[in-house]
């Protein structure tokens, strides 16, 4: 069913902590602003969107291959990449209410652009702080988005090293020693999936913009010139996997960098974007990065980062084309996207397809309203939950053990016994269960059970031992 509304943000948040999809971190404590916990749902959940790049951008082509770098790296890694000296944003002070801001996207949501200056930045005029309106702002100062530790026993000046702030660094640092051993030649790429930190100014939107997230990274290292064909190979690429994973195509929009706004070294980037509840975001870059990455490194170690192709005698740095994701991003997305409130007949009766709520109004007499997360099977947490009509027969909750035993190891499968049926229904909706599976009288004579169906509520009869094989055709 397509979805004509977006939930509030809040109604999300509220709904992932019942569940158990996210908790605020050190919760028991107040939290800690930018940092997120997953809980049992939120951790499948982010596990099969992994899991789903991973087949897609690794195992199902023969010239890509993984990498799975340290968090912590060499200091001269940063330097060559720029980000020691040069990873900062422009922040602001509210001298009344003393609330910091992001100074580019303080200015964004007034509707005017930061001002860059010969020696940095500047607000232009009227900029108001958003909290308390007043115009006593400090001036835009540079403030490092780098987390710093010290490696060793000693912490001084020689045991300074940082937590990465991308993935994609490692990728570079270890590019001769992958062409080494994985017998790939140019065009190639090496992906990750890992852990990076950011020191964000104002983390914000819930888990969209947080302190530390998860990144899948793609490297695709290419013959210079053909930064193009290569790129929009991959934005169309990556395009088609949000749509695999259940992503309509109208909710997701292109964001084309003019020439001005792209880095220096780039030639191209453009954003996959999500319509949030908050606004469209970023959900992935796909940018042409030259070869500036490995030139760099190349200066900074002193080791050739060439490759030489054996077809044409060339030797030649190669170019990047870099598809970058947020894990946490997507998650947030996919949530948002499945998202949904139905009229639905009490008791979850007569197979009548439920119809979308009207927000606000009460549902129609015979009706009452589910929260149904509509996930697509590929990235639910759960695929199938098996319940015994009653716990205090025994022989019903014998047969469903059973049955249980036989779908969760090819699934992940939750078993509940507790509470009406339609009750449990409801619960699986709402953390977006794709079926449901009762075992009731008629199983205990003739071996037969009910599958019921999350999205249209309409319930099959079918044979115990046709159960796997049905499924498996449905969520393949």
């Amino acid at each position: 069913m397509k979805q004509t509304y977006k939930p509030s943000m809040d109604t999300i948040a509220s709904l992932c902590k019942r569940r158990g999809f996210i908790f605020q971190s050190s919760d028991i404590y107040g939290g800690i602003n930018g940092f997120w916990d997953y809980g049992p749902l939120g951790c499948e959940l982010k596990r099969n969107i992994r899991d789903a790049w991973w087949k897609n951008v690794v195992q199902s082509r023969e010239n890509v291959v993984g990498l799975d770098a340290s968090i912590i790296m060499h200091p001269k890694v940063w330097e060559a990449s720029g980000h020691v000296g040069g990873f900062s944003d422009p922040m602001v002070d509210c001298r009344s209410c003393k609330k910091r801001y992001k100074a580019d996207a303080l200015c964004e949501e007034q509707g005017k652009n930061l001002v860059r200056t010969a020696t940095g930045y500047a607000l232009p005029d009227g900029i108001k702080c958003s909290t308390c309106g007043s115009k006593d702002l400090t001036e835009p100062r540079a403030f490092d988005l780098m987390f710093k530790t010290h490696v060793g026993p000693v912490e001084d000046d020689s045991s300074v090293a940082y937590l990465r702030p991308e993935t994609a660094q490692g990728i570079f640092a270890q590019f001769a020693n992958v062409l080494a051993t994985a017998r790939q030649k140019v065009p190639f790429g090496i992906a990750q999936i890992g852990k990076a930190f950011r020191n964000e100014i104002n983390p914000r939107n819930y888990t969209f913009r947080s302190r530390e997230f998860e990144q899948m990274e793609l490297e695709f290292f290419i013959k210079p010139g053909t930064d193009k064909e290569w790129h929009d190979f991959w934005v169309k690429e990556r395009l088609a996997w949000y749509e695999q994973i259940g992503f309509p195509p109208e909710s997701l929009r292109l964001d084309v960098h003019p020439q001005e706004k792209l880095a220096h070294y780039a030639s191209a980037c453009v954003d996959i974007q999500y319509e949030f509840p908050f606004g469209a975001q970023e959900l992935e870059g796909i940018a042409a990065r030259g070869d500036f990455d490995l030139t760099q490194h190349q200066k900074f170690s002193g080791k050739s980062m060439e490759y030489f192709d054996q077809e044409t005698n060339e030797r030649f740095v190669p170019h990047v084309i870099e598809p970058s994701a947020g894990v946490d991003r997507i998650a947030l997305a996919i949530i948002c996207n499945a998202y949904r409130e139905e009229w639905v007949p009490k008791g979850d009766g007569n197979n009548k397809a439920p119809v979308e709520a009207e927000p606000g109004k009460q549902a129609p007499e015979g009706y009452e309203t589910r929260t149904v997360m509509q996930f697509d099977p590929k990235i639910a947490p759960v695929k199938v939950a098996v319940f015994p009509l009653l716990k205090n027969k025994p022989e019903l909750v014998e047969k469903a053990r059973s049955v249980f035993s036989k779908l969760s190891p090819i699934w992940p499968c939750f078993w509940d016994q507790v509470g009406a049926i339609g009750r449990r229904y409801r619960r699986q909706d709402e953390i977006g269960t794709p079926f449901g599976v009762t075992i009731d009288f008629q199983t205990v004579e003739d071996d037969t059970v009910t599958l019921r169906d999350r999205d249209s509520m309409q319930q099959t009869r079918l044979a115990i031992n046709d159960l796997p094989e049905k499924l498996r055709e449905i969520l393949a």
